[in-house]
């Protein structure tokens, strides 16, 4: 195989959890240029990707079909002589370019029936038996039903047969420091400073955001510990209100959330010298720059979709009703993160900074 061309997840996290799969794919045939075709708003991570060669950024709106544009995106793929193609997320229609574009083999899980679509169909994981899913993308790599010859070394369970095998790369971004250094300069950073960066957003709802006031009362606890530390929050433009909450509490916290690009924000996590955040896509890119984190959960599961990264903690209370993975808590009390006190994550942080000093 000498081409292949990847659909990106329409995620940040779920497609630093693919890169693993990029990484078997060289392993396996190591003349091989990997494509990809991303959301624009995850772009910026395929781009620091090793692994990828170019990025064909879009904008096509999540949840809308527009052909037009899909066939528009197809006849300019066609030409390149694409010897197969991984279609990472289950709709339907996001494996129509692929189809379209004639690329021979086409490969991904069932998904939304994708008969004729797809013509090499890896069966959907069971819900109840969600593998970690580094994991699952990896298995793309292998012929449907195939045993995977890595394994999973975030994964909670041990399995006894695969002693021999391999474990499962996990994913890293490429960093910049002058690109640190002048996002830095941008925004009036020291980069003499200890720099702590907040993630308060989580796109999928509120059931995996911790609350702002636990954020403030962490910030409080470093400005009494570390005075000269330097806390920043970020995230999109739709988390910048609950950034401007944290704020009003806790004064030494500047918002920058939805004034960095997503590149910019790669950059200043790149930095940092700790990262405090729920679970969500900038999560995962903080452990992909290997940068000591404590990860907030709540309605989801950190077994599988954890912090891929020796140096993050993860802070779960794993009440009985959790995980629900519901968008927003279905009983109405939010307990499994108001009950994650801030002293705490704290705990966790205090010595992420103390070893950073």
């Amino acid at each position: 195989m000498r081409r292949a061309l990847v659909i990106a997840p329409n995620w940040i996290g779920d497609a630093l959890m693919a890169q693993p799969l990029f990484t078997l794919l060289r392993k396996l045939h190591p003349r091989i240029a990997i494509d990809a075709v991303a959301p624009t708003w995850v772009a910026p991570v395929l781009e620091r990707m090793p692994e990828i060669r170019d990025v064909y950024a879009t904008d096509l709106a999540h949840g809308k079909l527009q052909l037009l544009r899909r066939w528009q995106l197809a006849s300019d793929l066609r030409d390149v002589g694409y010897d197969a193609a991984y279609v990472l997320p289950n709709s339907a229609k996001s494996a129509l370019i692929p189809w379209m574009a004639g690329i021979r083999l086409r490969i991904g899980y069932k998904g939304e029936s994708r008969y004729g679509l797809l013509n090499v169909r890896h069966p959907n994981p069971p819900k109840t038996e969600r593998p970690p899913m580094t994991a699952q993308y990896a298995a793309l790599a292998y012929a449907p039903g195939a045993k995977l010859p890595f394994v999973d070394r975030f994964a909670q369970a041990q399995d006894a047969e695969a002693t021999d095998a391999q474990l499962l790369p996990v994913p890293r971004l490429e960093s910049d420091p002058n690109e640190a250094v002048r996002v830095s300069a941008r925004f009036n950073l020291d980069t003499r400073a200890p720099l702590v960066v907040f993630c308060p957003g989580a796109e999928y709802g509120p059931a995996k955001r911790w609350p702002p006031e636990h954020f403030a009362s962490l910030a409080q606890f470093v400005a009494q510990s570390f005075p000269y530390a330097r806390i920043v929050a970020l995230g999109s433009k739709k988390d910048s209100a609950v950034a401007q909450a944290i704020a009003e509490r806790a004064p030494n916290v500047r918002n920058l959330c939805g004034q960095t690009s997503l590149g910019e924000a790669c950059a200043l996590i790149a930095r940092a010298s700790a990262v405090v955040t729920n679970d969500s896509g900038l999560m995962h890119v903080a452990a992909a720059l290997r940068r000591p984190l404590v990860a907030v959960y709540g309605s989801t599961d950190p077994r599988h979709t954890p912090p891929l990264s020796d140096v993050a903690k993860v802070q779960w209370l794993h009440l009985e009703c959790s995980p629900c993975f519901a968008r927003e808590c279905p009983l109405g009390h939010l307990n499994c993160l108001r009950e994650l006190s801030a002293e705490q994550v704290f705990g966790d942080l205090r010595g992420m900074l103390l070893a950073h000093r």
